[in-house]
This record gives C-alpha cells, sequence and structure tokens, in this order.
C-alpha cells in the first residue's frame, strides 16, 4: 500500500480546510497512511478584476491542480464539486464524493436582515452569473456588484462598506467557522443552488486505479447519487460552468426531488423544471429534467453563453 498521498489544493483558508478535511477522512479509513497537503495559487486566484464567465470560467481554479496530477507532482486533487465541470477530460476521473454540507446560499450583511429587507439601489455583491441572473429576475430593486476574492477577502471588502451585502454558498462559511455571519439562508425555491454546490471531490488520474480503489470508501452514497443526478442534468444540457444555472437534488426517504432553473440575465426571461421520481431512478430524473428544460426553450438561453 502507498504510505503517503500528496494532496493539490488551492491555497485559500477554505481550499485548506477541505484538503484537511479530505486527509483526516484519508487517515480514519487507512491509519497507516500519511497525507502531504500542496497548496498552490491558480490562475483564478490570481485575476480578481473580472467575473471568471469572462475571463475563462472555473476552470481556472482547476486545470493547475490538473496538471499537477499528470506531472506526477501530486497523487490527489481535492475541489468544490460545483467548480467541476459535467465532462471531465477524459484523463482524470472523481475518485471519491465526500458528504455534503448545506446546499444553500446565504446572505452576509452588516445592515440589513434578509435580502427582502434590503432598499431601492442597495448594492448587493456576487461573482455567480446564477445569483446575479436571480437577483435581477426577483430583486430588480438592487444594484449587483461583483465580487471576487475568496471567502476571507470578500467578507472584508463587506467591512469595509463597499456593498450593503454580500451572498456566499452557506458551506464555505460554515466550514471557516464564520457562520455568526449569516443573516439569511436564502431559499433554495428561489436560489436554486449550483450544480454540486456544498459537496467535496477528490480528483486523481483516470488511469491510478490503485488510488480510485482506495478512495472509493470515502464516497457518501446520498451525497453521490444526489450529485450525480445534478450534474447528469448539465452533462445532458452541455452547461459550463458560466452559464447561470441551477440544479438542485435531495433525496428524502427514498424519493428524489429534482429542481432545475436556466436564466437569461439580460432579459430575465428563464426555463424551469421540478421532478420527484425513485431516488434509484436518479439518471432518469435527470435526463427527464433536462428534456423538459429543453422542450421549454432553455436552448435558447444556452447559446448565448457558450
Amino acid at each position: 500500500m502507498q504510505n503517503t498521498i500528496r494532496i493539490i489544493t488551492r491555497n485559500s483558508e477554505l481550499a485548506l480546510w477541505q484538503a484537511r478535511h479530505v486527509a483526516h477522512k484519508i487517515t480514519e479509513f487507512y491509519p497507516k497512511i500519511t497525507t502531504q497537503i500542496i497548496g498552490i495559487t491558480t490562475e483564478g486566484d490570481r485575476f480578481l478584476d473580472s467575473s471568471l464567465d469572462k475571463i475563462g470560467g472555473k476552470g481556472l481554479f482547476i486545470k493547475e491542480l490538473e496538471s499537477s496530477l499528470l506531472k506526477n507532482e501530486a497523487d490527489i486533487a481535492v475541489h468544490s464539486l460545483k467548480d467541476l465541470p459535467a465532462n471531465l477530460n477524459s484523463s482524470f476521473i472523481i475518485a471519491s464524493i465526500l458528504e455534503r454540507e448545506e446546499s444553500s446560499d446565504v446572505l452576509i450583511s452588516n445592515k440589513y436582515q434578509s435580502i427582502e429587507d434590503m432598499p431601492n439601489g442597495a448594492v448587493i455583491g456576487t461573482s455567480s452569473l446564477r445569483r446575479s441572473s436571480i437577483i435581477n429576475k426577483h430583486y430588480p430593486k438592487l444594484q449587483v456588484k461583483l465580487l471576487r476574492g475568496n471567502i476571507i477577502t470578500r467578507i472584508k471588502k463587506l467591512d469595509n462598506n463597499e456593498y450593503d451585502a454580500i451572498i456566499l454558498a452557506s458551506a464555505g462559511v460554515k466550514r471557516l467557522g464564520l457562520i455568526s455571519r449569516i443573516k439569511q439562508y436564502l431559499s433554495k425555491d428561489i436560489f436554486i443552488p449550483s450544480i454540486g454546490q456544498g459537496a467535496l471531490a477528490i480528483e486523481t488520474l483516470q488511469n491510478n486505479y490503485f488510488m480510485v480503489e482506495l478512495l472509493s470508501k470515502l464516497t457518501h452514497q446520498k451525497t453521490f447519487i444526489e450529485v450525480s443526478c445534478e450534474r447528469e442534468v448539465g452533462r445532458v444540457l452541455e452547461a459550463s460552468c458560466s452559464v447561470p444555472i441551477g440544479v438542485h437534488a435531495i433525496i428524502q426517504n427514498h424519493s428524489l426531488k429534482l429542481d432545475a432553473i436556466i436564466l437569461d440575465k439580460e432579459t430575465g426571461c428563464c426555463v424551469s423544471s421540478a421532478i420527484i421520481g425513485e431516488a434509484k431512478d436518479y439518471i432518469t430524473l435527470a435526463r427527464s429534467s433536462a428534456s423538459e428544460l429543453i422542450d421549454n426553450g432553455a436552448l435558447n438561453i444556452l447559446k448565448k453563453y457558450k
């Protein structure tokens, strides 16, 4: 058995927390294995003046991590699953998906208790095309302003009064012990989360059979089904990380509830789908959702973001 597993990650506070969490899980299952965490600054971390959809999308956060795997500088990469495209490069595989944290978006503000309390012209920060499109549709009185940087940087910008409120993923806020900053958990009926939001993925080389087998034991099955369902919707639609799309699946008892939405930020138009079925049929449900979105005009929106 391999004695040490090298973990490549971005070196932001949240990414390092995630890598340490994965390292802890590995040693829980395999006490004789040690781990080494290697933090790097990616291109996505270096260029903070433009929205991600204009400079290459979330792929800017992962390509250098994947390059380290190809160069045998690391054995595995740890990602927020929402940063990974639905179709991975054939050289790579998601070897494990860990248990999902709360998947909702949250509002953080020093002035307001909820997004509904915010007055006309109030400035709300986000880097997400999905979130900004939802705000434009449901809260057109608000002014959306680009917000880039890691979670700590974003909160500092809020505290410096550059924004009246900001929206973040609740999972990252909780993982960094900042739950006290949360003013509101935003409704998942309106702010349908990003594909895979709240889940962690461990990526390795497709042909690293030993690592794939070893890491498979870390997978949380309920989370795997939920996020696989979400990712299948994205795969069928060929929706990149630069598309304003939300897809959220949740298993309750043996049923799976799947909500999806695609928005046009410019016109405010959107198409949505809501499906309930048996959890074991998660791939079929995902494809049915994608077909319903297409029938309702999703491709007309998607082509604007290709």
